[in-house]
């Protein structure tokens, strides 16, 4: 029982052994077994009995001959590491999150039933439910109290490529597979970030994003820049760390290679002062780029890097009090997936944002008495999203955001006028 470790990688095993997994008995019989490699080997099922090791932090079954996966993985409470690699999957889509995916979205995915009930089919059924209540009400005679509830909600219009006159294109590099492959953007016009402390705000919306739904920025990083600083088009590529020149927010032009170097010692200081382990700021995002040959970074038309994920932004797009169209930008190693639920939250909280700064919740003044925007009802002016797309060297579409799926995760606070 008090089995903490169990290493079965390479013995032709067809099956995890027989008292591991009982599938009787209130009592686990390895309630301390938190790590789990069974690679290598022949095993055909994965019963649901998994969850009946309490413990269990890390399991590897990568290359056996496994077709299904249970969704009592989900149940196992401290999961965290999960390896189903080389296994010929018949959810082909759960197959490419297996190889692409961090574990939390497998187990998401699996919690929600599998065979395409992942988080984006999951919402577009929520959707789907809502409209069917509200239909349910209009015919019972509760129509009105929804309609209230519906005129309360925030409002977003979307501005197709198809309708913008110069719609904002940014080109992807081949070279970005391998370091950091996905992205997404989008343009977001009408924020109003003037009144009492609303860029104060904004920016530590932007910071709780990157601490709660990016987890840390270890699964997405967000960058948003001022649109009229802009020059389009835009590139996505990478560069070696002695060749990658930014300005970042609040210092002077470097290379990558010497940022990085002079953020270390800063952390190290840091630790010296504070006499301990963890550090703050930019400090605690060094490690993702650790052993990485070239950095990712998103160029502007005159070659300069506007955007170095997942470290920072560059001074030549910082957004002011006076920014009033945004650019946006979400990066992922993990999935495109996440860039989109990511982005999502973030034109959400920015719409939450920007009503209760034009309802007058900021403060008064000179500052909201300029605004004519700050009237009965203004609160509920849409913000205008435009379309991005993101297309290869070639020219061929890669993603188009939003699209005709995108925002559903966000639906039931956001109207979206498309």
């Amino acid at each position: 029982p008090q089995l903490q470790e169990l290493l079965l990688s390479g013995n032709r095993l067809r099956a995890l052994p027989g008292g591991l997994l009982p599938s009787a008995g209130p009592a686990a019989p390895f309630p301390l077994l938190s790590r789990l490699d069974a690679a290598d080997n022949e095993v055909e099922e994965l019963g649901a009995d998994i969850a009946a090791l309490p413990a269990l932090k890390s399991l590897d079954v990568a290359n056996n001959q496994l077709r299904e996966l249970p969704a009592a993985l989900a149940d196992c409470p401290r999961l965290k590491e999960a390896n189903f690699r080389g296994n010929q999957l018949r959810d082909k889509r759960l197959e490419k999150m297996v190889n692409g995916c961090q574990t939390k979205a497998i187990l998401e995915y699996l919690r929600a039933g599998g065979r395409g009930k992942g988080k984006a089919e999951g919402a577009r059924e929520e959707v789907r439910k809502k409209k069917r209540e509200k239909q349910q009400k209009k015919d019972s005679g509760d129509g009105e109290q929804d309609e209230v509830e519906e005129a309360s909600k925030l409002l977003v219009k979307i501005l197709h490529v198809s309708e913008n006159p110069a719609p904002l294109v940014v080109k992807v590099s081949p070279g970005v597979k391998d370091v950091r492959a996905f992205i997404v953007c989008c343009v977001l016009k009408g924020v109003n970030l003037k009144p009492g402390n609303a860029l104060k705000r904004f920016l530590s919306m932007q910071t709780k994003l990157h601490e709660d739904i990016c987890e840390k920025r270890t699964v997405a990083t967000i960058a948003t820049h001022d649109l009229q600083l802009v020059k389009a088009p835009l590139t996505y590529d990478v560069q070696p760390p002695d060749e990658l020149k930014i300005v970042p927010l609040g210092r002077k032009e470097i290379k990558a290679k010497d940022l990085l170097r002079q953020l270390q010692l800063e952390a190290e200081e840091q630790r010296k002062q504070k006499k301990r382990q963890n550090v703050s700021g930019l400090h605690k995002y060094l490690q993702l780029l650790d052993g990485k040959d070239n950095y990712p970074c998103l160029l502007d038309a005159e070659g300069a890097v506007i955007s170095f994920p997942p470290i920072t932004n560059s001074e030549k797009t910082k957004i002011r009090k006076e920014t009033q169209d945004l650019f946006l930008e979400v990066t992922s190693d993990t999935s495109l997936q996440i860039c989109k639920d990511v982005m999502d939250t973030l034109i959400l909280k920015i719409a939450e944002l920007n009503r209760s700064t034009l309802e007058n919740k900021d403060g008064s003044g000179s500052d909201m008495e300029s605004n004519a925007l700050c009237g009965p009802g203004s609160s509920n002016l849409p913000l205008v999203v435009e379309q991005v797309r993101v297309v290869d060297t070639d020219g061929n579409l890669k993603v188009l955001y939003p699209s005709k799926t995108d925002l559903a995760t966000v639906s039931s606070l956001l109207t979206v006028i498309r």
